[in-house]
């Protein structure tokens, strides 16, 4: 069986959030973006979501982490100057400080009227933005049960990245008490979460074709309605990373990146040398991933191999020793050690938390939340512009 050949490419999608300058609450806005991005001199080929105030991007097929960040720095700041010559503010965090689904308007068309009438009341409450990072294996055949064989194992990874990656500790103007309640509100829906294992690109195949003929994809838009954390993308051969929120500043989103890549990589090396990591059981991830969610960096990961609970810091510092002889092959050392200004800085979740506080927190709870809101426009910024 063929491997991809090394660095794998990448691809990275990021939802942000329209703000009002004014109220720093949501402003419902994309359908005219939409209309101005198409006169553009630098058209951005915006996408719109499922509410009107939310906005999509996606980067080009990148070759290496060094082109990513060129261009998510490009569509970051596209989409900001397009915002400001509309009087608008950008935003990215996986949940707006206090904006309420109630209030959004959905966004027209019949992907998104067949997702409201499938999903009811649960598809309304989705006002949350996510990033999707893509790697890519090629386009031999042989490479797609290739995918599956590095998906089984590259789950076991997915709690690690959610909560270096967390953004989403507000809902409707509550402090959750949660790092991602992004994970909480997306799990709501059916086939999310982590992902189960399969024998083979054929096995998965077989559960797709199932569904479809059983009418959970829908009767108009036919694309596989499977939203795992962690997927074979449903057109193009990549493998899709959507556990994470999105990173509000850009040095955490290509870190995010590039870790994703080098673990597809680490794996990808251990099959050449006919070894594999071990592949633990959805439950076991599963308990993980809610400590991601509640705690972040901030609490412990369970290390499986000696059935005990262990600081996540210290599990990072293991993941780099591990993914250490692929970081250089694929460029990405200063991207991936980047880690290390997270766990000491906090993610954009502890941030957030830190600006609240400091804001007189829930004894000065409207004010503190618009200190939120203008402090994640900042940092949405930085880097770019």
């Amino acid at each position: 069986m063929s491997v991809p050949t090394q660095p794998l490419t990448l691809g990275i999608e990021e939802e942000y959030q329209i703000i009002d300058p004014e109220t720093r609450d949501l402003r419902t806005y994309i359908s005219e973006l939409l209309t101005q991005d198409q006169v553009r001199p630098k058209k951005l080929d915006l996408k719109p979501e499922l509410m009107q105030s939310q906005v999509e991007v996606g980067s080009q097929i990148c070759r290496d982490i060094k082109e990513a960040r060129s261009e998510i720095i490009r569509l970051r700041g596209d989409v900001l100057e397009l915002a400001d010559e509309n009087g608008l503010m950008i935003a990215a965090a996986s949940t707006h400080p206090f904006a309420r689904w109630e209030d959004q308007i959905i966004t027209e068309g019949t992907r998104y009227k067949e997702l409201l009438d499938d999903m009811q009341g649960v598809a309304r409450q989705l006002l949350i933005f996510g990033m999707h990072v893509h790697v890519g294996f090629g386009e031999d055949p042989e490479s797609r049960d290739l995918l599956i064989a590095i998906m089984n194992q590259a789950r076991y990874f997915i709690p690690h990245l959610l909560a270096l990656s967390t953004s989403s500790p507000f809902w409707r103007g509550q402090n959750t008490g949660l790092k991602s309640y992004r994970s909480v509100v997306f799990e709501s829906l059916p086939r999310t979460g982590i992902p189960h294992s399969f024998m083979s690109w054929g096995d998965y195949k077989r559960y797709e074709v199932m569904l479809e003929r059983v009418g959970a994809f829908g009767k108009v838009d036919k694309r596989a309605k499977i939203w795992w954390d962690l997927r074979p993308h449903p057109i193009y051969n990549t493998m899709e990373f959507r556990i994470s929120d999105i990173c509000t500043n850009v040095d955490d989103c290509i870190c995010i990146a590039a870790l994703f890549q080098a673990i597809c990589a680490k794996l990808l090396k251990l099959r050449q040398q006919n070894m594999s990591w071990r592949q633990y059981r959805h439950v076991h991830i599963t308990e993980n991933k809610w400590r991601a969610v509640r705690y972040g960096i901030e609490g412990e990961l369970i290390d499986f191999g000696i059935e005990s609970a262990v600081p996540f810091a210290y599990l990072m510092n293991e993941l780099l020793e591990l993914l250490d002889d692929v970081v250089d092959e694929l460029d990405s050392r200063k991207e991936v050690e980047h880690v290390h200004a997270i766990l000491r800085d906090g993610t954009s979740a502890d941030k957030q938390l830190r600006v609240y506080r400091e804001h007189g927190g829930d004894d000065n709870r409207e004010e503190a939340l618009r200190a939120v809101v203008d402090h994640l426009v900042v940092e949405t910024k930085r880097g770019v512009v």
